[in-house]
């Protein structure tokens, strides 16, 4: 007799993801469907939504093709903030942009903090204005594309599109709206109408729900799109780090949940409402909860990029050679600023440095490097969360990077912060999966994906490192000017 089963689906920036989870928790099945933003321009990054709908349907299908299972909820995320318009009738009217590696937004940031105050933009929407909001790229869309724009009625996200299409609901989870600053009142916990007619004038903006709420039943018609059962339960969802989280427990008070991914993402769980300049302050995935959130707009990326340039390479050969390598890289220093820089440096023409280079370093240097500038990264972005007033009690690492040991040992090490590893660490897609188990039984995070190790910190490693991130944090200041003079070359 088939077994009830949960699917998740998370739609990430290089691929979409799908888990097929047992009541209990346990991974049945996964699939992964790989695909590639469109850049059209510098700082660019865009993606049709038709490609979401159609790896869903591969992937749900794919998950329960051994006809062992009876599917009974889904739940969805996705990568974001990423602005989809459509017209009225749900017509996207061009490829969604993505969220803060898209830096196109500049000069409207710019307007808009001059029309509204910047001071004002945080003390209502909990973040500064950067290229992660959605506000400035829809603005960017009305400014550059006006014809279209006079068209556009709906906005939707990678996880309210699937929503969309699974259970024909128009709505959006209250995590995201927060991230589509300055549209949304973080103290309201709703759209702020003049701001958002200022911004996004003609755009129905969608009711809010909570992540964890039903957003709708799942139609005819997706049922013989994604052979899934008609009238299953389908969850509201949310941005795929804050489904992260979900998945290891990282939701409490006091935690900080590290995103090992293409990008690098942190979330600190408060108890009430931070703000800073360098950071974003948002609601969380569930009612009543207040993140003081960063993120890298690379870290995997850059790995990715090494292994492409060293052909013949993969990840674990390039893991043992940075193993070899020694805490150091031999000298050299990254800054992974690659596609400009998130948090705490919010400069969308920040560029990627690699210091330190001679004739003798070697394949297992320059990957060590790269590992080492994401720790460096992400003690600098715990540095600034605590400046502001963050508390971090415990932080709990997820996400591909997770998968061998060097990475979050590198991490540890560099930022002197034990990590809590849970046993499953996919992620987002297994996040989903148990939101939706949510929505049908009485299941906990604890008994669906205990703690497997904590990684500790090795003390004969901190004075070198301590040493490197003074210069690494050195090396943006001192680089800046050729950076940027090098980025309008890029962007001519």
């Amino acid at each position: 007799m088939p077994r009830n089963a949960v699917i998740g689906v998370d739609i990430g920036t290089s691929s979409s993801k799908g888990v097929l989870v047992g009541l209990d928790g346990t991974l049945i099945r996964s699939a992964v469907r790989e695909h590639t933003p469109d850049r059209p321009g510098p700082g660019r990054f865009e993606m049709d939504a038709s490609v979401w709908w159609r790896e869903f349907g591969e992937l749900s299908r794919e998950l329960t093709a051994a006809g062992d299972t009876t599917v009974v909820a889904v739940g969805v995320s996705g990568m974001g903030p990423c602005v989809l318009l459509t017209d009225e009738h749900d017509t996207p009217l061009r490829p969604a942009v993505l969220y803060g590696v898209d830096t196109r937004s500049v000069a409207q940031i710019r307007r808009i903090e001059k029309e509204l105050g910047a001071d004002a933009i945080i003390a209502r929407g909990g973040s500064a204005l950067t290229t992660q909001a959605a506000g400035p790229k829809i603005a960017w869309i009305a400014e550059e594309e006006p014809g279209l724009y006079a068209r556009a009625r709906r906005l939707y996200m990678p996880s309210s599109w699937l929503v969309r299409k699974l259970t024909g609901a128009y709505v959006l989870d209250h995590h995201s709206a927060s991230q589509c600053t300055p549209l949304y009142d973080t103290h309201a916990g709703d759209w702020y109408a003049p701001w958002a007619e200022q911004v996004a004038p003609g755009i129905d903006l969608p009711p809010l729900r909570w992540s964890g709420e039903a957003a709708g039943v799942l139609t005819a018609e997706a049922a013989r799109e994604t052979g899934l059962p008609a009238g299953i339960p389908v969850t509201t969802g949310t941005v795929d780090a804050w489904a992260e989280a979900l998945s290891v427990g990282a939701q409490h008070t006091g935690d900080l949940m590290l995103m090992y991914g293409t990008t690098m993402f942190l979330i600190h769980t408060v108890p009430e409402p931070l703000t800073s300049p360098s950071l974003w302050g948002t609601v969380g995935a569930l009612p009543g909860t207040r993140n003081l959130a960063g993120g890298m707009a690379t870290s995997g990326a850059v790995t990715n990029w090494l292994r492409d340039l060293f052909t013949g390479a993969d990840h674990t050969e390039l893991t043992r050679l940075a193993a070899e390598s020694g805490p150091g890289a031999n000298g050299l220093l990254l800054l992974p600023y690659f596609s400009g820089e998130r948090t705490p440096v919010m400069d969308p023409h920040a560029r990627g440095v690699i210091a330190g280079l001679t004739l003798s370093h070697t394949r297992g240097d320059l990957y060590r490097a790269a590992l080492e500038a994401t720790g460096f990264g992400v003690r600098h972005n715990i540095e600034t969360i605590e400046a502001a007033g963050g508390d971090i009690r415990r932080v709990v690492a997820v996400g591909g990077g997770t998968q061998g040991p060097l990475w979050t040992r590198i991490v540890s090490d560099i930022t002197g912060r034990p990590q809590e590893l849970r046993t499953v660490t996919i992620g987002a897609s297994y996040g989903g999966a148990l939101v939706a188990a949510q929505l049908v039984a009485d299941v906990s995070i604890d008994d669906w994906n205990p703690v497997r190790e904590t990684v500790t910190p090795r003390t004969e490693s901190a004075a070198r490192y301590d040493e490197l991130y003074a210069l690494y944090r050195r090396l943006y200041p001192d680089t800046m000017a050729t950076v940027h003079a090098l980025a309008a070359v890029q962007d001519r």
